[in-house]
């Protein structure tokens, strides 16, 4: 097999190679069904057993609780945006947002086409390099929910923990951090996120949602497709799903647990990420961290250089050495490295000593 490149892009992202080799060897034939399960009906005994494993393995490395249910759709955490005030954004409440980035602000946008829309603390003024203190929370007692972007891929923050909204309904953004480590589910009342930075490919989103959130939308007139009771009465299955897609996620899912679940995933992602940091740090300024210390994310490790020719110049090389996604943003410039779950510590390791040398040869 050739060399496989150092793969540090944003999303779509890395896939664990023995997941990438399992999809491989069973491509064409599922089993001994004589088909691809890209051909099989959704409907059928086959697929079925695939579906309701996925969400199996999901409820087992999250323990989601009984009263939750785990719902497959498409339209990515985009979508999301949209689907959440269309059904939980109540006439006389108002949703309440947390402003911390790109993403954050996305959301925020979309919510405020279907209702009142508050926001609950913003870390604008810092350049959405922070994220907010829990202490800074500020919303209305009778908020529709509180709604918080846990990992900024763009400026790399990420929520070390998350606030106690106690009977007001907490909406998590998990799309970049979901699986990277374990979480208290029954904290939130809906947690959303596409697949396609740690679960899986793209073209599928989970959505975990408390089942007394799953009633009548909100608004008066909610196309079918974009209520959650149309999902959940279903069990995702309304509509033709992203059969392979979900399949791959599985993959994934059996792949996180084989690893030693959530737990062993987190002392992975946090090594990966002090051993990216401490190089950065290290540097003596060469290499400029973006996000705040307290508020780094262990998934996406954002960098400046001293200027913008030398950040594109280290662009080219690291490319031209076999490391693909490490541009940041085009709305922020800089560099990124995603590290999620899949990229392996070796790539990691691989990239501080392409650092170390890019800047013996730049530095002065």
């Amino acid at each position: 097999m050739a060399k496989r490149a150092y793969n540090f892009n944003a999303g779509p992202a890395a896939l664990p190679l023995a997941v990438l080799e399992r999809a491989r060897d069973q491509f064409v034939e599922f089993g001994n069904s004589g088909m691809s399960l890209m051909e099989m009906s959704h409907r059928g005994a086959i697929y079925e057993a695939v579906h309701n494993e996925a969400e199996a393995n999901l409820r087992e490395l999250y323990a989601i609780p009984d009263n939750y249910k785990v719902l497959f759709v498409q339209g990515g955490a985009s979508t999301q945006f949209a689907m959440i005030p269309m059904n939980l954004l109540r006439p006389g409440t108002s949703a309440a947002y947390v402003a911390t980035g790109s993403w954050a602000t996305k959301a925020i946008e979309e919510a405020k086409l279907f209702g009142d829309t508050k926001i609950a603390a913003s870390s604008e003024a810092d350049k959405y390099m922070r994220i907010p203190a829990i202490s800074e929370l500020d919303y209305s007692a009778d908020a529709a929910y509180v709604h918080l972007t846990s990992n900024e891929t763009i400026e790399g923050t990420q929520w070390v923990e998350y606030p106690d909204t106690g009977s007001i309904p907490l909406v998590g953004d998990l799309s970049s951090d979901i699986l990277c480590r374990p979480i208290d589910v029954s904290k939130f009342g809906l947690i959303y996120a596409g697949a396609q930075k740690n679960l899986g490919p793209s073209g599928v989103t989970i959505v975990i949602i408390r089942e007394d959130l799953i009633g009548k939308p909100a608004l008066s007139a909610v196309p079918t497709m974009l209520r959650y009771d149309t999902h959940a009465k279903a069990s995702s299955l309304y509509n033709t799903p992203p059969t392979f897609g979900i399949y791959m996620v599985n993959e994934v899912l059996k792949w996180v647990k084989e690893q030693g679940g959530l737990a062993a995933m987190e002392a992975l992602n946090r090594q990966k990420a002090k051993l990216l940091y401490d190089a950065i740090d290290g540097s003596g300024g060469f290499y400029i961290g973006c996000a705040q210390t307290e508020s780094r994310s262990i998934m996406n490790v954002t960098f400046r250089l001293g200027t913008e020719e030398l950040e594109k110049k280290f662009a080219k090389e690291s490319e031209a050495q076999g490391f693909v996604g490490l541009k940041g943003h085009r709305s922020v410039g800089g560099l990124r490295a995603s590290i999620y779950n899949a990229v392996p510590l070796e790539s990691v390791e691989a990239l501080i000593s392409f650092m170390k040398e890019f800047q013996s040869r730049n530095e002065g």
